[in-house]
Order: structure tokens, then sequence, then C-alpha cells
């Protein structure tokens, strides 16, 4: 089985932040991963519609930590379900469960990565050119080498290294365009 994956918004940091919002899909499971800040709403809306996607046909939605510049629209996707580290949320739901290895389908699934929050999680995705991981553990390609607000520098390291060991074919990182790992890629 393999999802597949589209960059609705790639993200960046500076003066202004916005993060890189993300779809997935597989078979019946349609996923919006950070939805966070972006300069206007269209950004994320006009390319799912494009794509023939309507909000409320969204079926879950991914936040990699809780900041708000991850996940400042989420109530754009009324009929989701919310993931993070240790939940998930539908309605007036709490359903208490780790990311760790937590499966959305047979080709999406969760990893803790702690670093950048003690709470931070990898969205890893099986598409048809092989895994891509949609992660904060790098802001962009170039890292940064070191996180100025990570909480846990050694284990955002790990997390990275983590990461990295699974070889990923592409990395969707939280404010920036994909990339493909290589030898210089922050570790």
């Amino acid at each position: 089985m393999a999802a597949q994956l589209w960059v609705l918004n790639a993200g960046y940091v500076g003066d202004r932040v916005a993060s890189t919002v993300a779809l997935l899909r597989d078979g019946d499971t349609t996923v919006v991963v950070d939805p966070g800040m972006v300069a206007d709403r269209q950004q994320i809306l006009g390319p799912l519609a494009d794509l023939g996607v309507d909000p409320d046909d969204v079926t879950d939605v991914i936040f990699s930590h809780h900041h708000p510049d991850h996940t400042i629209n989420a109530a754009l996707f009324r009929n989701a379900r919310y993931h993070d580290h240790w939940a998930y949320y539908v309605d007036d739901q709490w359903v208490s469960r780790d990311a760790e290895g937590f499966a959305l389908s047979d080709a999406i699934r969760l990893i803790r990565t702690p670093g950048h929050t003690a709470e931070d999680i990898t969205t890893l995705v099986d598409t048809a050119d092989g895994l891509v991981a949609l992660t904060h553990v790098w802001w962009h390609a170039e890292g940064p080498p070191k996180d100025p607000f990570a909480t846990d520098g050694v284990a955002l390291s790990a997390s990275r290294a983590r990461v990295l060991a699974l070889n990923p074919v592409l990395i969707v990182p939280g404010h920036g365009p994909a990339f493909v790992p290589d030898p210089t890629t922050p570790r």
C-alpha cells in the first residue's frame, strides 16, 4: 500500500512565520499535517480545492507539536480526528494513546521525536517513491544545526538520527520546502 502526499504550503521562518502544511491520502484516510499559520487561509484551502478535497472530508489532522504556528487553522477541518503525542480528539472525546507506532492507515503512522518540544511527533508515510518523514526536527533543509528553541538538544540530535536511520527518500520539515536528506543534513 502506498499513500499520496502533497505539500499545500511550504512554510518559512524569519520576520514572519508559516508552517509547512501537507495533505496525505491513503484509501479512505485523508490527513492534513500541521495546519498552522499561513499568510492567508486560502494557502491551505485553495490547494485542497484544486485537489478536489473538501475540508469536511478530511478525516484526520496531525499536530507535530502544539505551538500555534502549527495548529492555528485546525478548526477548518470540522469532521477530523485531531492527533498529538498522547491522544486523539473527536468532538468531546479525548482518546488516550501513545503516538509511538500509532497507525492512521496502512501507510501512515506516527513516532515520537522529541527535541524541539518534549512532545514532538513525526508522521511517517509510505509512498510509491519510498518513505517520507513529515517532522519538525528540522525547520528546513539547513536545520538549523542547533534549534534555538529546542527544549532538549540531546533529544533533538537523537530524534534526527532516528529519522535519518529510517532512510526516508524525502523530509517535509516544519518551516520549509521538502528536501532529500544527504550527508550535509544537520544531525
